[in-house]
């Protein structure tokens, strides 16, 4: 488990554009039960949720759709919701960081770690702008 003064600017880069922290397993489960789309981004300590995943992440909300559910776990720190959120995702095994899309509750689009990792933040917004035009 990460220290919470280390991972607080990280997770303030995602807080304060209107992400929902999620802390347990009810607030998976409550995030999900939304209509609409709802993206959910395991965050991460490493370098590619700082250099490519957070930044691709925010890059995707200046698209004209969006998903009107925004929410996050911190891996090694929120971890009963990282599991509850990872047990969603299946049959896509776990990865930090990680981007999943929900339409009504069903996963429709991922992104795992091998797909962030040596991608840059356009690549990775171009990705989810491309699910976003689709599912929101």
């Amino acid at each position: 488990m990460y220290p919470e003064e280390l991972v607080a600017p990280m997770r303030q880069e995602l807080t304060a554009v209107g992400f929902k922290e999620l802390k347990n397993a009810n607030d998976v489960k409550d995030i999900l039960a939304l209509k609409g789309a709802t993206l959910l981004v395991v965050n991460s300590v490493c370098g590619c949720a700082a250099g490519t995943a957070r930044p691709g992440v925010l890059l995707s909300l200046r698209n004209a759709k969006i998903p009107v559910n925004l929410s996050t776990a911190f891996a090694g720190v929120d971890t009963e919701a990282t599991q509850a959120a990872r047990a969603e995702m299946v049959p896509f095994p776990p990865s930090s960081p990680s981007i999943a899309l929900f339409k009504d509750g069903e996963l429709v689009h991922m992104l795992e770690r091998h797909h962030i990792e040596g991608r840059s933040a356009e690549m990775i917004a171009n990705n989810l702008i491309g699910a976003y035009d689709e599912f929101c």
